[in-house]
């Protein structure tokens, strides 16, 4: 995932993209049997209005810094979603590669964090591009990861990764009944990061432990998807206080390095709304402004 790299990132996307539309869906007529489902190199090039050998090269990573007007009309052809085109465009003109440096372990603000321990009735989240978690608030910190001590984020050696627990924590794995949508949507998300900062060391070997330890992620993995997951709805089982159903909110926070604050709320008046009152009330007292927030030890959620 740098820039010698890219080119065959981008040609794999292409790829998956033309096997996942037929002749008929963009209004061709098919001749001949098929060896590889989806639509053939020529037909993606007269689609697009680009010579077959300038498409070739291109999928192949032989022909760099394509027009804005090409990878347009490409993105047009493919039938993609602005999420897509925004990633192929990502890929097809990648930022000029830089010396690698020892990455710096990223930090919440301190602002931030007061801005966390203020919503003390919303659970939040900080995190980086990576999903590394930088800092938590104690509603945040019960729904997803009552099982982790709470001062964790400030371990740089073990930090929670939302992405990693999904895929390799069991106890995160029973959190969401609906595993295979939520596991999704994290590749789909992380695959999307990686095209913006195809020179992050340490997201590349995110990816490469991940399709090592879990086969689901690799299988999601290699499907290419890509989505800007902003705004959604979450459903949880949580242990301690059951089904909640949980709209949440993805903010980028303006310091340009992709660190973004996750929060979930539950509509007025519903059953979820009182799951998280209910865990609300478990929470240890506030701290004195400035400390640092009490711990829950790894089982004392599980047990009470």
């Amino acid at each position: 995932m740098n820039g010698e790299t890219t080119g065959t990132d981008l040609g794999e996307f292409l790829r998956s993209r033309r096997a996942r539309l037929s002749p008929q869906d963009v209004g061709l007529t098919s001749y001949g049997a098929r060896r590889v489902p989806g639509l053939r190199r020529e037909e993606l090039a007269q689609l697009a209005g680009v010579s077959l050998t300038y498409y070739t090269r291109l999928e192949q990573g032989q022909s760099a810094n394509a027009s804005e007007s090409v990878i347009d009309a490409l993105g047009r052809a493919l039938n993609l979603s602005d999420d897509e085109r925004a990633h192929l465009h990502n890929l097809a003109r990648p930022r000029p590669a830089r010396r690698p440096r020892p990455p710096r372990p990223q930090t919440a603000r301190s602002g931030v964090r007061q801005l966390l321990k203020a919503m003390s009735g919303v659970p939040a989240v900080v995190m980086d591009r990576r999903s590394d978690v930088l800092a938590w608030n104690q509603l945040g910190h019960l729904l997803l990861a009552g099982h982790h001590d709470f001062g964790a984020p400030d371990r740089i050696a073990d930090r929670p990764n939302l992405t990693r627990m999904l895929f390799c924590d069991p106890h995160t794995r029973e959190l969401y009944p609906r595993w295979k949508e939520e596991a999704a949507r994290a590749v789909a998300s992380l695959r999307l990061v990686t095209g913006g900062y195809p020179d992050d060391r340490e997201l590349a070997e995110l990816v490469g432990e991940l399709s090592m330890k879990s086969r689901g992620f690799a299988a999601l993995w290699s499907r290419q998807s890509v989505q800007n997951c902003m705004t959604g709805t979450k459903r949880f089982q949580h242990p301690e206080v059951g089904p909640l159903d949980l709209d949440f909110e993805l903010l980028h926070l303006p310091d340009g390095n992709g660190t973004r604050i996750i929060t979930y709320t539950a509509a007025p008046g519903t059953p979820s709304d009182a799951a998280l009152r209910l865990l609300a009330s478990t929470a240890p007292a506030q701290s004195a402004p400035g400390s640092q927030s009490p711990s829950a030890s790894p089982d004392s959620i599980r047990s009470r």
